[in-house]
């Protein structure tokens, strides 16, 4: 059975999903007239009614509001021949989380941002997502935690 932070996550992700989808990338998340948390929520009452501590869902969910900038910078710096527009929605919206996890929370050990970030991919992408999110998060990872901890020297 999925943890309650998968799920958070993963509702968190068709929220990100959901608004660029609707608006673009290139939008400012937290300028828009629908709020994001409603969103949120209602994904959370539909897809997981027995998530009983919501909190981590709200807070991951307003970090990446609140870094959404400099967020899709880090995306763009370790994803270069991919330029925001032309990555899938779903994937950029997997990476805006597992980004934000790494880089700005303190919560998440940066190794479980990775492989959560690859479970959703493996079941909302297509058969590369999981590769492609793995290399661009792992680099994001060595940039920002030094490098990577499953690796022996």
């Amino acid at each position: 059975m999925a943890s309650y932070r998968h799920l958070a996550r993963t509702c968190v992700m068709q929220t990100i999903f959901e608004l660029e989808f609707r608006s673009g990338i290139n939008i400012d998340l937290s300028q828009l007239s629908q709020d994001p948390i409603e969103i949120l929520d209602c994904l959370m009452n539909e897809f997981a009614p027995k998530l009983s501590e919501k909190d981590f869902a709200y807070k991951t969910l307003e970090g990446i509001v609140d870094h959404q900038k400099d967020i899709l910078e880090i995306i763009s710096k370790f994803a270069p021949e991919w330029p925001l527009d032309k990555i899938a929605h779903i994937d950029r919206a997997i990476l805006e989380i597992g980004a934000y996890e790494i880089v700005f929370s303190d919560d998440v050990p940066p190794v479980v941002a990775i492989n959560e970030a690859v479970e959703i991919a493996k079941h909302f992408g297509d058969t590369n997502s999981p590769k492609f999110i793995n290399g661009v998060l792992s680099n994001v990872m060595k940039e920002y935690h030094g490098q990577d901890k499953r690796s022996k020297d």
